[in-house]
């Protein structure tokens, strides 16, 4: 019996996904939480053989929460549900410790393999993302320039990015100007666009 953890902040798609996976003989669901921040918990309290993550939750991302479960919980095989194939986030999902990565619009029985495989200790990657990612490289952003995108996703001043990051301001337009020049933009918003599109932040 493979013992499954599902993490997903919309609860129609939790609910979904753990009735189809749950009509598989091999298959228990053990957790299922909406919220990043309560993978760790989850996982270390109900002990899965795989957890399947959604990149885009409230209170951690996937890719964070992946990173952590890796840590804590290292004998926990991952895999990334997404229903934005960015080629950008594989590279991210693999290097947080990821063995598989499917989008939400794949078929059940699609999933199902992909489950299994993983368990196996296989990689499972959904081959038109990984030919994107091949294709697109590397993030060229810098862990800061990422860090400064990403504080100013919302709006934020140059200022509240100083204090939210504990950086000088002038660093800050330092590293918005790289960002901006790197992904070939006028302005910080379109930066923070492209770099989103492409799984960068």
């Amino acid at each position: 019996m493979i013992k499954l953890l599902l993490a997903d902040d919309q609860t129609l798609v939790r609910t979904a996904l753990v009735a189809l996976l749950e009509l598989e003989d091999d298959f228990e669901v053990v957790a299922q939480v909406g919220r990043g921040d309560e993978v760790v918990a989850a996982a270390l309290k109900a002990r899965p053989d795989v957890a399947l993550l959604d990149i885009e939750m409230p209170g951690m991302d996937g890719l964070a929460a992946a990173a952590a479960i890796t840590h804590e919980l290292p004998s926990c095989r991952l895999i990334m549900l997404t229903a934005f194939g960015r080629p950008g986030y594989l590279r991210r999902a693999m290097e947080a410790g990821a063995s598989g990565f499917v989008v939400k619009d794949a078929p059940a029985e699609q999933l199902a393999d992909a489950v299994r495989r993983v368990a196996r200790g296989e990689r499972v990657v959904d081959p038109a993302l990984a030919a994107a990612t091949l294709a697109g490289g590397a993030s060229p952003l810098t862990g800061r320039e990422r860090d400064v995108l990403v504080a100013a996703r919302d709006g934020a001043t140059v200022a509240d990015i100083s204090g939210k990051l504990f950086l000088s301001e002038g660093t800050v337009r330092n590293y918005l100007s790289a960002a901006i020049a790197k992904t070939g933009v006028r302005n910080r918003v379109e930066a923070v666009r492209v770099a989103d599109q492409r799984g960068w932040l």
